[in-house]
């Protein structure tokens, strides 16, 4: 992204040095800003401040530094420091992220609201892309906005789908929610990320190829990255499992190889999906899930303790970096903000887009579900209102400036960029007043932990408000739409027991009751943004 400085034959000699103390500021200023946002968050948390969440003190940290830079005489020197590299921000700031989301989930929870969950994240983002490309495009033909090819706009569409509740989630976990709320807007942003990556990926190969491109063409090409990509990092994950089950690491003093070989496994999956042309983010994300639900319970407690703390470590580091990079971004990068109205606009139709996303997959989900078990319309209007945008747009945006000719890219990547920005302060910003004003905050507020109302996983079912219903085969109506959805969900529910009775037995070396018994829900915080992790 950053432009390099360059240096004349004259100074050849001086370069190296005058290059390596330059590196050494730039990474010293880095470090500050990073130290300054960790210790600034922590603060905001022991303050309860929620006005103004961790995320959005990083974002405000880095356009604060990018305005000085900009104003001062060393502007030139600053984008030196901060030469920042696309393929550095997917190979090295992005994977740990997703990695730990998928790592982060707790088996039971997400699988008892799984039916739900996948229909948020994949139906509802696929339809809210559609939704908003479609607006866009319109709002381009009336000359509501600056206009863009069909094509162009339904990539816009997949990338701004990318929800990151990093933010809005830490809020939740102040607050103390319903626990079947947490799961879905946690597992939904999870989900989405996937999603999101291979809409846009189909989306940018109609682009480069539109001859012959029909509409099967394209579904199956999508179809081809996500279940593809979503393959091989399952894959990777039940081999890491099995290799840890065998290979008896756990004992003899191996603890540092047992380790060594956990963390190599994301990154093999990342790199072999995109060595086979498919999704790396997409791939690394269900490894996560994968190897926390079998490999991690075949290591050592020494090792299961230090690869959690070290996912947290790298995950929390890039996050806050990204965040501020985003802010430094604004101030010293170019955009197109001659297209304002392209940005207003978009605003709108991403809100309209995400009200038919939660409302339509919420009616679906409810109509599967009896009366006292229906998911309720505050936790809709609360899933709408937390759909902020984050890293995964703000990677997807970048990548388009490349994709897209004739400056639509950076249009697309200024809006997005200004989007993230104004998700992050206020929809961040005001969670815990909208939260108050939807009467959902400290619903189970009986218990005694902040985060009681997330519970435990062995009184999970219990405190369920609209955990998954079992089903009964005489609860039929006419409806075939509505039968269809139950065997879905009743699909769910065995996938469940097929895990409890075959897959766990066979891919870990203790039964999968135990480890969900003594797992509790309630989680650490994961560093400085709070993202969620039910793991111990």
């Amino acid at each position: 992204m950053g432009s390099e400085t360059e240096i004349s034959p004259a100074d050849a000699r001086k370069a190296p040095g005058k290059e390596q103390q330059a590196a050494g500021v730039g990474i010293l200023l880095q470090i500050m800003m990073l130290v300054l946002s960790f210790v600034l968050g922590h603060v905001l948390r022991r303050k309860k401040v929620y006005i103004i969440p961790e995320a959005s003190a990083s974002l405000l940290i880095g356009l604060i530094v990018g305005i000085l830079a900009n104003i001062s005489d060393t502007e030139t020197s600053i984008r030196a420091w901060f030469n920042f590299h696309e393929e550095f921000f997917f190979l090295f700031l992005l994977p740990p992220i997703i990695f730990q989301s998928g790592f982060s989930l707790a088996p039971k929870p997400f699988f008892s609201n799984f039916g739900a969950i996948v229909t948020f994240a994949l139906f509802g983002t696929f339809l809210a892309s559609i939704v908003t490309g479609i607006l866009v495009y319109l709002g381009g033909l009336l000359f509501l906005m600056y206009r863009l090819p069909l094509v162009e706009c339904l990539m816009f569409g997949a990338l701004i789908s990318a929800t990151d509740t990093v933010t809005v989630v830490s809020i939740f976990q102040e607050l103390g929610i319903d626990v079947n709320l947490y799961a879905l807007v946690f597992g939904e942003s999870v989900l989405n990320d996937a999603m999101a990556i291979s809409l846009y990926r189909t989306m940018s190969s109609v682009k480069a190829d539109p001859s012959g491109q029909n509409l099967l063409m394209v579904v199956v090409r999508f179809l081809e990255t996500f279940v593809g990509s979503m393959s091989a990092g399952v894959g990777v994950g039940f081999i890491s499992a099995l290799l840890f089950k065998y290979a008896g690491l756990d004992i003899d003093n191996l603890q540092n190889l047992e380790s060594c070989l956990f963390v190599l496994f994301p990154y093999f999956s990342y790199m072999l999906a995109e060595g086979l042309g498919l999704s790396g983010i997409v791939s690394i994300l269900f490894t996560g899930i994968v190897m926390k639900h079998y490999t991690y319970s075949n290591l050592s407690q020494s090792s299961q303790r230090f690869v959690s703390a070290f996912f947290e470590l790298i995950s929390s580091l890039a996050e806050t970096f990204v965040f501020i990079y985003m802010g430094f971004d604004i101030a010293m990068e170019q955009h197109s903000w001659s297209h304002v109205g392209f940005i207003f606009f978009s605003i709108i139709f991403i809100g309209i887009a995400r009200a038919a996303n939660v409302f339509s997959c919420a009616y679906l989900v409810n109509l599967v579900r009896p009366a006292h078990q229906k998911i309720p319309l505050k936790h809709q209007k609360a899933i709408w209102y937390s759909g902020l945008r984050g890293a995964m747009a703000f990677a997807l945006a970048l990548q388009s400036i490349h994709d897209l000719p004739e400056g639509h890219g950076q249009t697309i990547f200024t809006a997005t960029t200004a989007i993230v920005v104004l998700t992050v302060l206020l929809i961040g910003g005001s969670t815990g007043t909208m939260l108050e004003a939807l009467d959902v905050a400290g619903e189970d507020s009986h218990n005694d932990s902040p985060l009681a109302s997330v519970g435990t996983i062995t009184n999970f079912e219990g405190n369920n408000r609209y955990i998954a219903p079992p089903y009964n085969e005489e609860s039929s109506s006419g409806n075939k739409i509505k039968m269809k959805l139950k065997e879905f969900h009743k699909s769910a529910a065995s996938f469940t027991a097929l895990d409890k009775n075959y897959l766990t037995p066979f891919f870990t070396s203790q039964n999968g009751d135990e480890d969900d018994e003594a797992e509790p829900f309630t989680s650490t915080r994961s560093g400085f943004h709070g993202q969620n992790h039910y793991s111990s």
